[in-house]
């Protein structure tokens, strides 16, 4: 069987590989995740993720390669990870009462065909309404640090969530269903 190679250091999307079952590799891509292009959410993960699988498929003879990209949109405005507690803080204020999505790109490369699957998930989330306080104690902990958005939906911030309508697996980076079926087009069939 070919290896599986994750081209992300995310534990999150990393557990749920393992909830998967899946025998897999990290080797962690170091490309430049800014893009200047004028693009949609979607295109934008897209050609993130498939920037990151394709950079590690470069250095492997063999294997699929799992590329994923998240970003949360706040009316139009993509909001990525926050670089530090006041930015964290204004994320979170912002998105308090309202509804955003979230776009995880995610790309599948064959590294000894070059052959690709490239595709995206749209969810929506719903916050509750949240005090300064509430906000800041949370921002405290440290979790929204390397969150896209600034929070973690299946940690502390799991409290602040209404609803969710859409693929709860993509707001914690990676969308399960898409990746299976990707998966497949290579042959890897996970039950």
């Amino acid at each position: 069987m070919r290896p599986i190679i994750l081209a992300s250091a995310s534990p999150r999307r990393q557990e749920l590989l393992k909830n998967l079952g899946l025998e897999f590799e990290v080797q962690v891509s170091d490309v430049d995740e800014n893009l200047e292009e004028n693009i949609s959410s979607g295109q934008l993960v897209e050609k993130l993720a498939e920037r990151k699988a394709a950079a590690v498929a470069l250095i492997r003879t063999q294997g699929l390669v799992i590329g994923a990209d998240t970003i949360v949109v706040l009316g139009d405005k993509p909001l990525g990870k926050p670089t530090n507690r006041e930015e964290a803080v204004q994320m979170l204020s912002n998105l308090q009462g309202k509804s955003h999505e979230v776009f995880t790109g995610l790309a599948v490369i064959d590294a000894s065909t070059g052959q690709r699957v490239v595709t995206h998930q749209v969810t929506e989330v719903n916050f509750k309404t949240l005090t300064k306080d509430q906000i800041e104690r949370y921002v405290d902990t440290g979790e929204p640090m390397d969150k896209a958005g600034g929070y973690a939906v299946q940690g502390l911030a799991s409290i602040f969530i209404d609803s969710i309508r859409g693929c709860y697996f993509s707001v914690v980076g990676l969308p399960i269903s898409k990746l299976a079926d990707a998966l497949r087009m290579f042959g890897v069939e996970i039950v």
